[in-house]
């Protein structure tokens, strides 16, 4: 079950609401409302992407620059650190109104809790704040696996840690943020059937009015 909260109000998602969610919010919106491409968060776009570009980089010229890979190692997963904590509690709540966490409940049971905010509050989100926190929060993740595969294929087995802490901080703010957007209603494979299928839909569209 998943909750989502708006204000004093609280809704509980459960699994048996199949109703469809598109995972960026252009496209949700599209058709209901004008596109706003200002940025009202231009601070928080800016170290939403700070810190993961940043870490990327510093992975990638490290060898080259420095010699001592503990200066690497610690820089990498400060970077890591800080990009996880201002991703899951400042970039998100900001950009697309989404946040989630973590809390245990008096019996010692640990709860994962999603937070959507909804209605016209939602409707105010600029479009290309979403893009750049989509597009950040999705590509980085996929790199660090492709290190991951890197470090292991080339037997650089000193990186491992660093990459599988690249995986595991940014992937998590992945899983957590997909879960907020697509909350209980419907499973992340459908999500990505759907999203694919409306894209396949609107490129043969085009062809046909081209045509």
């Amino acid at each position: 079950m998943y909750v989502a909260r708006l204000g004093h109000l609280t809704t509980l998602y459960s699994d048996d609401n199949d109703e469809d969610v598109s995972l960026f919010d252009a496209e949700e919106d599209a058709g209901k409302r004008s596109k706003k491409s200002n940025m009202k968060h231009p601070l928080a776009c800016f170290f939403h992407l700070f810190f993961r570009v940043s870490a990327v980089i510093v992975y990638l010229l490290c060898e080259i620059f420095s010699s001592t890979f503990i200066a690497c190692m610690v820089t990498i997963i400060l970077l890591l650190s800080c990009d996880f904590w201002t991703v899951k509690n400042i970039s998100g709540r900001l950009l697309v109104g989404l946040r989630w966490w973590n809390q245990v409940d008096d019996d010692g049971r640990s709860h994962w809790v999603f937070e959507s905010r909804k209605g016209t509050v939602k409707q105010q989100a600029s479009d290309s704040e979403s893009r750049i926190f989509w597009i950040g929060l999705i590509v980085c993740p996929i790199l660090w696996v492709i290190f991951a595969f890197s470090t292991l294929f080339s037997f650089k087995l000193k990186w491992v840690p660093v990459v599988i802490m690249g995986v595991v901080l940014q992937g998590a703010n992945l899983y957590g943020y997909v879960k907020c957007k697509v909350g209980g209603k419907t499973s992340l494979k459908n999500m990505a059937t759907n999203y694919f299928g409306r894209q396949f839909l609107k490129q043969a569209m085009s062809k046909e009015e081209e045509s």
